[in-house]
């Protein structure tokens, strides 16, 4: 994800002027509409090649960034403004780095009219030459906004453009890691390819109503679909995602569940790195529960080569991408606020069956780019010609929505040791299993590639938990997995602690 990307969903915040204008409104024919006709719609498309959709006239693909981020929508041209409507969605403008628009529809009472792009609704600066306005012009993205903490004032919440991509954060947060609708190839040797939400339907929400469904539609050469959000803001945003496939081809590498994010450094790797931060992270760590009920935390890495890492499951119960350092020092970073970036968590409806939780970290030198990525890769492949259901819930907020049975790890330090090797540190929260001290607890750590010590245990007196160190030697390997938990006799007293050091 380059930095335009991240600025501009980053940054939609700060975009509100008003006019005396009045707000967007579909005004072209009605035409009848349900969930079942983007079902049928994807079907349809997988039924024939695949056709790119055509780009926007060349002047708007000749935008420069920063004349780009000179144009901007008008909250008070905002859809469903000045209404008892409990939402507004404001829209993003193509161009640049978002070549080919999608179509945007409203629908009430069970039929759709799309929204026209009107250049009136965007304000820009003199930077900004004069461009073009074809009437199928069509839209980038959009933002949706509500009213979440303070009264009168409707915040935005979610964002969705770009290929398949879409955030959203709790209160209190700020944008950080994505998800996607579909993964399709990702670190494949042959290319990755990003499917399109190509069109997307609001459906108009009654006053006082809590939640806003959109529907959207999604198109790539390999496969077709069509997605239903149910979205609820709050303390955390809930998404429940349905979606449904059509392959056009044999899918042998998909990704259910797509979550993409950011790690540069953290005091695993902080001396690669000349910077005044001690940390710099959308997350730290990949949490799972599997089927089993066992909770799993793969603490990220950034390493020097690409790699992936394949937990393999039946029926998971959950995963995501979380952020737990939540203190401002722990980053020390006045503007980015990496703090208050949310976590995700995937939890699967139904039976997802046999396949794994994969992990793809891809080297980064700059904190522009999204290097991480997890997501769900089912064991079987879905042929072509088939259909394919599936759901999920999306929580975005600080914490997994899962009880902390166990103590959660909260960080993970590691450096050299003087005398030869590596020595690595692993934090725990406080927890009523720790009330009868270090003493009352064994740690168990094991590597298949190399000689670990016996664990020591102290407690922190900073975080109230205890600390678990060890070292090991990795020799001349140039990878070492290493994994460690706590029990308390036959008690399991921690979650599974995991970490892939590279040289």
């Amino acid at each position: 994800m380059s930095l335009s990307r991240r600025s501009f969903l980053a940054s939609g915040s700060a975009l509100a002027l008003a006019s005396l204008a009045g707000p967007v409104r579909a005004t072209s024919p009605e035409v009848p509409f349900s969930h079942d006709t983007v079902v049928a719609m994807a079907r349809d498309l997988s039924r024939h090649r695949y056709l790119a959709r055509k780009p926007v006239p060349q002047d708007w693909l000749d935008l420069s960034y920063e004349q780009y981020k000179s144009i901007w929508f008008r909250h008070d041209r905002a859809l469903w403004h000045q209404t008892d409507r409990p939402y507004e969605v404001d829209f993003f403008h193509p161009g640049l780095y978002f070549p080919r628009p999608v179509q945007i529809d409203t629908v009430e009472n069970g039929t759709a009219r799309m929204v026209p792009f009107d250049l009136g609704s965007f304000d820009r600066t003199d930077k900004v030459p004069q461009l073009s306005e074809p009437e199928d012009l069509g839209f980038s993205g959009f933002r949706l906004r509500t009213e979440l903490d303070q009264p009168g004032i409707r915040n935005e919440f979610a964002v969705f453009q770009g290929a398949s991509y879409f955030r959203a954060i709790g209160i209190g947060e700020i944008y950080g890691l994505s998800a996607r609708g579909l993964a399709l190839k990702t670190a494949d040797p042959m290319g990755e390819e990003f499917p399109d939400f190509t069109r997307f339907w609001l459906e108009t929400p009654e006053p006082g109503q809590r939640n806003i469904i959109v529907h959207a539609l999604l198109d790539s050469p390999s496969v077709a679909g069509a997605y239903r959000f149910d979205i609820t803001p709050g303390p955390s945003c809930v998404m429940d995602v349905e979606a449904t496939l059509f392959p056009r081809t044999d899918l042998t590498h998909l990704g259910l569940g797509p979550l993409t994010s950011m790690f540069l450094f953290d005091s695993t790797n902080r001396t690669r790195f000349d910077d005044f931060r001690p940390a710099v992270h959308d997350s730290d760590g990949l949490m799972i529960v599997n089927g089993n009920g066992e909770t799993l935390w793969r603490a990220l890495a950034n390493p020097k080569t690409l790699q992936i890492s394949a937990f393999g499951d039946n029926n998971p119960r959950g995963f995501g991408l979380m952020q737990r350092a939540r203190k401002l020092s722990d980053f020390a970073d006045l503007e980015a606020l990496y703090h208050r970036r949310p976590g995700l968590w995937v939890e699967p409806r139904g039976d997802w069956g046999k396949g794994a939780v994969t992990l793809v970290e891809i080297p980064a030198d700059k904190e522009i780019y999204d290097n991480i990525v997890a997501y769900w890769r089912p064991q079987d492949p879905i042929p072509a010609g088939s259909r394919h259901d599936f759901a999920y819930r999306l929580t975005w907020g600080q914490q997994a929505p899962i009880p902390a049975n166990q103590p959660r790890v909260l960080n993970t330090s590691s450096g050299a040791r003087e005398s030869g090797g590596r020595i690595v540190t692993v934090d725990f929260e406080d927890h009523p299993l720790f009330d009868d001290g270090p003493e009352a607890l064994t740690p168990h750590i094991s590597s298949p590639h190399a000689e670990v010590s016996t664990g020591v245990l102290q407690r922190n007196p900073e975080t109230g938990g205890l600390r678990l160190a060890f070292s090991f030697d990795p020799g001349e390997r140039a990878l070492v997995e290493l994994r460690a938990q706590l029990r308390k006799g036959a008690e399991m007293a921690s979650e599974v602690w995991l970490y892939r050091w590279t040289a």
